[in-house]
């Protein structure tokens, strides 16, 4: 089976010229004959890479603008925002994995949450994970997600589990896909370089599983001129912002494809789900390698919610 990582930018902070663009991409890794096609995280507006620049007070005002547009090109999964993503995969037959800014719709839809979206070929949504630990800056701009959406999903191209950036680094996220029996893990993130790609490298051979790293690829010169603070925080039009760093890794820590570095395009690769059961044979953490007498470990997937309306039993004018 052949898969897709999309490492191409967004047009950051333009919703529908962004999804445009990731309808043509799984278009194009389709005609490659991809049955997988993964994007980076965040991917629909954009990764919010200012965060890492602006000055803490000092830039309000600034990230006040930005955020503004950041919220008003979120993705809204109960308004359908993503139905061309949907209609691309349906249309081609694909699975796609996708990045997005998801505002929330459910209580106060003032709250973004970085969100991974698994659509099937039938072009159903079939997950949405929200990311549980928004990193350092991060946390400025995100909600916390739960574990509603921590889940292995059955899929034609094998079990699929994501976890975004560093959720890699929490080792329960980890054992729990593990123990779902994830095939192909994926890590939509904008974390790069050769310390991230080893931290994958020793999710193979932990997890027994395929490792794809989704990776974040911009140049100062792919962001619009429309994004406030553009010439402020990124002067330089051939500053690479992030390098991107998309790799594709067999069960057991060799790599595959990429890592594609300070290059955009579509990394392809084949992916062989026996291998899996291979590498399992001498080592799999949570079956004949775990301890259960001794650890264990409870995932809370009850959706978090705070608030909790109760009906009332007698009719409001009674």
């Amino acid at each position: 089976m052949r898969i897709a990582v999309v490492q191409r930018p967004p047009v950051l902070l333009n919703r529908s010229r962004t999804i445009a663009d990731a309808v043509a991409a799984i278009r194009e890794a389709a005609a490659n004959e991809a049955r997988l096609v993964i994007f980076p995280e965040a991917h629909i507006p954009g990764y919010p890479a200012w965060i890492w620049r602006l000055r803490p007070g000092a830039d309000m005002a600034l990230a006040e603008k930005l955020h503004a547009q950041l919220l008003a090109n979120a993705v809204s999964l109960d308004g359908d925002d993503l139905a061309p993503l949907r209609a691309a995969a349906k249309e081609h037959q694909v699975t796609v994995v996708c990045g997005i800014e998801e505002r929330d719709a459910e209580f106060s839809r003032g709250t973004l949450y970085n969100t991974v979206v698994v659509i099937g070929p039938g072009g159903d949504l079939l997950n949405r994970h929200r990311k549980l630990m928004p990193t350092n800056p991060e946390r400025m701009v995100w909600g916390f997600g739960d574990a509603s959406g921590l889940k292995v999903l059955e899929t034609p191209c094998g079990r699929i589990g994501t976890l975004i950036c560093w959720e890699s680094y929490m080792p329960l996220a980890r054992c729990a896909l593990y123990a779902l029996g994830v095939e192909i893990y994926i890590a939509p993130t904008y974390d790069a370089g050769d310390k991230w790609i080893g931290t994958l490298q020793h999710i193979a051979r932990e997890g027994g599983c395929w490792v794809v790293g989704s990776g974040v690829a911009l140049r100062a010169g792919d962001i619009p001129d429309t994004v406030p603070g553009k010439s402020e925080l990124y002067p330089k039009a051939d500053e690479w912002i992030n390098p991107g760093d998309s790799v594709v890794i067999e069960p057991g820590g060799k790599i595959v494809a990429g890592p594609m570095r300070r290059e955009l395009g579509i990394l392809y690769a084949e992916i062989d789900l026996e291998r899996v059961g291979i590498a399992r044979r001498s080592l799999d953490v949570v079956g004949h390698y775990a301890r259960p007498d001794i650890f264990q470990l409870r995932v809370n997937t009850n959706a978090q919610k705070p608030v909790e309306f109760e009906a009332s039993e007698r009719p409001p004018n009674a």
